[in-house]
């Protein structure tokens, strides 16, 4: 966190240096940290730092079980279990994210209280929920697509040596299917944390939230959502380098193995 409050004062002071003119239409001194009001507003937007990036973890680790767990089907040899897969699959991909987030936000308590089931569900749990569910779609594809992927002659040379079919998919097929999908969840990973965007609509204190609320009191979008596009900035960074440090580790890339 020091280190992105750190980036984003130097971003700032980039800013201000390049569109600090006297014309009258530049407005940079809402998030100027040399002054106590820009100081202030900085710290505020930085402060929704922490309910994006918990939002978006949370969604990402429920959208890769969930994800697992939609995929497996798919892999079946019966039609009812990969159908019942795909209309899954084509069904949550084919909705909006945010209609999604009004039906359950609003929605889904209604259906459970009908069911006798008196459940609250308030913006962080309503994003969560709702950006596990639209990704998991998304995630069994790269799933279904990365354990295919795997030769045969892997199950096959599994099989002859005793091991059942969970045992396969577990030590011999996951384990080498992983190395391909890892770039790709992390692409999944990153349109989480964007898509996170969308839980202000509905409440939620993270970045864009904060933005819009700093934005009706200072009456300087411009300059606002300008350092809101740099916070999302130094999230995807991060994760883009996070991930390359786990590929390495994991030798994703498997043309450096050949």
């Amino acid at each position: 966190m020091n280190f992105c409050i750190r980036l984003f004062i130097v971003s700032i002071f980039l800013l201000l240096a390049g569109c600090s003119g006297e014309s009258g239409n530049w407005g940079w001194y809402v998030i100027d940290p040399s002054t106590k009001s820009g100081w202030i507003n900085i710290k505020f937007l930085v402060g929704g730092f922490g309910a994006t990036i918990l939002v978006s973890l949370l969604a990402a680790f429920i959208s890769i079980i969930l994800g697992l767990i939609v995929a497996l089907p798919s892999l079946s040899s019966s039609w009812i279990l990969r159908s019942c897969n795909r209309i899954y699959v084509e069904f949550i991909r084919a909705i909006p994210l945010l209609p999604m987030l009004f039906w359950v936000f609003y929605g889904l308590p209604v259906i459970l209280k009908s069911l006798g089931l008196q459940v609250e569900i308030d913006a962080f749990w309503g994003a969560v929920i709702t950006l596990a569910v639209s990704d998991s779609a998304f995630t069994a594809e790269i799933y279904r697509a990365g354990i295919q992927s795997i030769a045969k002659g892997q199950r096959e040379a599994a099989q002859t040596i005793g091991l059942s079919y969970f045992q396969s998919m577990r030590y011999v097929i996951f384990p080498q299917a992983l190395r391909r999908i890892l770039p790709p969840l992390a692409n999944q990973f990153i349109y989480i944390v964007k898509m996170s965007a969308f839980a202000s609509v509905i409440g939620m204190q993270e970045l864009t939230r904060r933005a819009n609320e700093i934005v009706v009191t200072e009456y300087r979008p411009l300059e606002i959502y300008t350092l809101l596009i740099f916070e999302y900035l130094v999230l995807v960074l991060l994760i883009s380098f996070g991930v390359r440090w786990l590929e390495k580790k994991l030798g994703s890339n498997e043309s450096n193995m050949n």
